[in-house]
């Protein structure tokens, strides 16, 4: 397993086979021009070092000619071994799984793809909106930590981190920004992504929970994400002191696990994940969705200061198609809040931008000190996670 692992690192996760027809559909859309073209009709290569893995470039490809690497044998091992194997599986999977098996675009599968992952020999199966819950707990407590700093609220001197705040839950764009603007990083959140807060809980409480010891279980993650195999092969995420995360499959991949194995998915009777580590709130559903993480983020943020319960609460101003878009949600205190800040309410500025790329202008707002936003959210895919590299396509050529 840390052969595979080293070599996402040094290699990256997607690379472009030799019968490439150099049509440049790739190069199009790469968000951190990755892809090198030595002239026309010739095979094109991706530079690692500039590769963020989204796999954007794969999903385009009208040929099928370029590839992720794969973790699935070792996930197939760990089924047939004797270690307790867990699987998460995110919001956007089960919006995209259908498609491979015919069904129309958006179709909800998740009670499926959680019997078919059951057949598939998993012994528990949680759902990543518990992961996704916590990732928005952190990130918007976060934030009102940032803002009471930058408002002189005396106990709150220490808080690190800069305003405006960033979303980190994206793996391609923490890349992106790790590559491009090193020297603004203390802007993102410290808030591990859904898949990261929910592996490093898996493998020490739930562990603990199930009475395994972290060395005897095996942590899978499905995601709509090809970035997100680079992100469980970084070094830092061993929270047991073993890795967060042993192996992900994307979209597709557990569509072709499910076909080899002869399941037939369309007859299966829909099941529940576990509730230990499985349960969640219809806030970490719409992660999956640009404009989704900063909506929930929000909710919090609106419960935590205003003291309101939120049971059927949205912040459409955030939702939308543009590649970058922006609103102000104004929050009221509680009288608690009140008389910790001094204000009466807080009109937060946010901005929400769709495709990494697209990030540019708003970037260079920040480093110039003359940004108007407290809260940004950067997706690398363009429409989100329900766009990523590993969700089901069709390279069949008419």
């Amino acid at each position: 397993m840390s052969n595979i692992r080293d070599l996402i690192l040094s290699e990256g996760v997607i690379s472009i086979r030799d019968d490439c027809k150099g049509c440049d559909d790739c190069v199009k859309v790469c968000p951190n021009n990755a892809i090198t073209v030595n002239g026309l009709g010739t095979k094109h290569v991706i530079d690692p070092a500039k590769c963020l893995s989204c796999g954007q470039c794969l999903i385009t490809c009208p040929f099928g000619r370029i590839e992720d690497k794969s973790m699935v044998q070792e996930v197939k091992e760990a089924l047939a071994g004797n270690k307790v194997v867990v699987v998460q599986e995110a919001p956007a999977v089960r919006a995209g799984l259908g498609e491979a098996f015919g069904l129309e675009t958006g179709t909800d599968v998740e009670g499926r793809m959680i019997a078919a992952l059951q057949q598939l020999g998993f012994d528990h199966v949680y759902d990543t909106v518990f992961g996704a819950d916590m990732t928005i707990m952190e990130e918007g407590h976060e934030l009102i930590g940032r803002l009471m700093r930058d408002m002189g609220v005396p106990g709150y001197e220490t808080v690190e981190g800069k305003i405006p705040q960033f979303t980190s839950c994206c793996p391609g764009w923490v890349r992106y920004a790790e590559l491009n603007y090193p020297d603004m990083l203390e802007h993102l959140s410290t808030a591990k992504s859904p898949m990261m807060m929910q592996a490093a809980v898996t493998k020490t409480y739930g562990a603990q929970q199930l009475g395994v010891d972290p060395a005897d279980m095996f942590s899978v993650a499905v995601m709509p994400c090809t970035s997100k195999k680079y992100e469980a092969s970084r070094p830092e995420f061993i929270s047991s002191g073993y890795r967060d995360i042993d192996a992900v499959i994307t979209t597709r991949e557990l569509a072709q696990m499910i076909e080899e194995a002869g399941i037939d998915f369309d007859s299966l009777t829909p099941d529940e994940p576990e509730s230990l580590l499985g349960m969640g709130s219809g806030a970490g559903v719409i992660f999956g969705n640009t404009g989704g993480v900063m909506e929930a983020a929000l909710r919090t943020a609106y419960a935590a200061l205003s003291g309101e319960e939120l049971e059927t609460f949205e912040i459409t101003a955030v939702r939308g198609d543009d590649a970058v878009r922006s609103a102000t949600v104004t929050i009221p205190l509680s009288d608690e809040w009140k008389a910790v800040a001094g204000v009466e309410r807080l009109d937060l500025n946010v901005a929400i931008v769709s495709g990494s790329q697209n990030v540019t202008s708003v970037m260079e707002e920040v480093a110039a000190g003359t940004s108007p936003y407290h809260f940004i959210e950067v997706m690398n895919c363009p429409g989100g996670c329900v766009n990523g590299g590993g969700q089901p396509i069709n390279h069949e050529i008419l």
